[in-house]
């Protein structure tokens, strides 16, 4: 099949992934987690027809990987310019990965006219294989709750998609040195974890169904901070032993419990970390919190950095340019 002779680009939004809700599988289904969009981390790219296959710019060793995974299945040519403009940061979990994946195959999709879904590209590239969630944002941005995985599941169901209210914001606290869990390691993870108490899934269940999410469509920050505070506390602690504390960095934990004191909510770590997140409502009390713990952690700043972001409620964008 010819190509059309245009480029095409994509936008692919990062996301903070706020934590699993079932991790015990006791009604035979899995994970189910919740995630949030953001707008200042993006993996953008454009696609067009060459006469020799180049990938160039930041990431390009894992955009190189999926453009040969993604053109064999697409059963499409490879000989393509893919231009990495910007890439979400890799392993700090933000969920660049999947970004990624999505970002070339939809992409691809477009430049072949091959009419397939978000959903299907993700099926091929054996994304969303725990969490649903850098699907959802694909898709539609805000927040989104998965339904994660049963018997007949492909990729996790998006259940619940909400616009974030305008003025809330997180502040994110990085750790240059660490990566999260990834690729085999976070499989071996997973397989060493304890069983997780269905009573306690049932609670988190819940509490995000009738707490966290009402919270979110009434602009609620502190009832929906709560409830992600909570969430983040159970699932933390349960992978605790794999990623030594409820925090993957030391440093982490430690601002994050500061930012805990100052009134901040929704405390936790996104995904295996080492990123930890927490949320406020408005930029100026946002920026006021970032000065003060510059100051407050003066010591740690070799290693951490500090970032306001707000959430993004629109989703990945395919456009030929």
């Amino acid at each position: 099949m010819a190509a059309h002779h245009s480029k095409v680009s994509v936008i692919a939004p990062a996301r903070l992934h706020m934590g699993f809700i079932d991790l015990s599988g006791s009604l035979d289904r899995h994970f189910g987690s919740i995630g949030v969009a953001l707008n200042e981390y993006v993996t953008k790219i454009s696609v067009s027809p060459a006469v020799d296959r180049l990938v160039t710019g930041p990431s390009s060793q894992r955009a190189d990987k999926c453009l040969t995974l993604m053109c064999e299945a697409l059963k499409v040519s490879d000989k393509v310019e893919v231009i990495i403009e910007s890439a979400i940061p890799e392993h700090v979990g933000l969920g660049s990965g999947t970004q990624m994946s999505l970002a070339i195959g939809m992409a691809l999709n477009k430049l072949y006219n091959l009419q397939m879904s978000v959903r299907d590209i993700a099926a091929l590239m054996d994304r969303g294989l725990r969490s649903g969630i850098g699907i959802g944002i694909f898709e539609q941005g805000g927040l989104v709750l998965d339904g994660g995985r049963g018997k007949k599941t492909i990729t996790p169901p998006l259940l619940v998609h909400l616009d974030i209210p305008k003025d809330w914001r997180f502040i994110l606290v990085f750790d240059s040195r660490g990566q999260g869990l990834h690729g085999k390691q976070e499989l071996d993870a997973f397989k060493a974890l304890p069983v997780f108490p269905q009573q306690e899934a049932e609670r988190l269940a819940y509490l995000l169904l009738m707490q966290g999410l009402p919270a979110v469509a009434e602009n609620d920050l502190a009832q929906f901070g709560e409830v992600i505070t909570q969430l983040q506390q159970a699932v933390g602690e349960h992978f605790a032993v794999a990623q030594g504390g409820a925090f993957t960095s030391p440093e982490v934990a430690v601002v994050m419990q500061w930012l805990a004191e100052q009134g901040t909510v929704a405390i936790g770590q996104t995904s295996w970390g080492p990123t930890g997140f927490c949320a406020v409502d408005g930029m100026s009390v946002a920026d006021e919190l970032v000065i003060k713990a510059k100051q407050q952690f003066a010591s740690f700043l070799d290693n951490l950095s500090f970032v306001v972001v707000s959430a993004r409620n629109c989703g990945g964008e395919v456009f030929f340019d």
